[in-house]
């Protein structure tokens, strides 16, 4: 059986974001099951206190007994890795991912199971250096392309590199 996905889109997104749209019709066309989770009222408020809200919205999609893969971009990617220590978590893409947010006091941890990020040279709001840092101290697979925090000159690339991401659980 092949594990269930769970697609966390960033903040001032919605689950039809273009980056979480494209790794969804990715997942279809491989035969996977996933869901969008919509974050959008939690995010309203701009507190990072919802971070916790957020990171249980993300649980209560995952199905009981089932090996989960989440996948999320910025804030998404964020609450997938932190979720990924509660789930029966099996892969990590993580896109644009932060490292630290401003404020939010709980220890940034992740899972130790296959994890691929994909992050901008010239992301202005997480810096590229501590993803690149992170990926290291973990020896995790990380892409880097020329473009800013929202990749959208990549989206095509970034689907592209899920693609071969789940080719390790087809």
């Amino acid at each position: 059986m092949k594990p269930f996905l769970i697609l966390s889109h960033g903040l001032e997104s919605s689950p039809d974001a273009t980056k979480v749209s494209a790794l969804a019709r990715i997942a279809e066309s491989l035969g996977f099951h996933s869901v969008r989770p919509d974050y959008r009222d939690l995010d309203a408020s701009g507190d990072v206190n919802r971070i916790d809200d957020r990171i249980a919205r993300l649980k209560s999609h995952a199905p009981p007994d089932t090996p989960v893969i989440l996948a999320g971009s910025s804030m998404g990617a964020f609450i997938s890795a932190l979720a990924s220590q509660e789930l029966n978590c099996v892969g990590l893409f993580l896109i644009a991912l932060p490292v630290a947010i401003p404020g939010y006091l709980r220890r940034f941890d992740v899972a130790r199971v296959p994890t691929a990020l994909v992050h901008g040279w010239d992301d202005e709001l997480c810096p590229v250096d501590a993803a690149i840092a992170f990926a290291r101290a973990r020896g995790d697979a990380i892409t880097l392309v020329r473009d800013d925090h929202r990749l959208s000159a990549h989206v095509g690339f970034v689907a592209h590199r899920f693609r071969d991401f789940l080719g390790l659980f087809a």
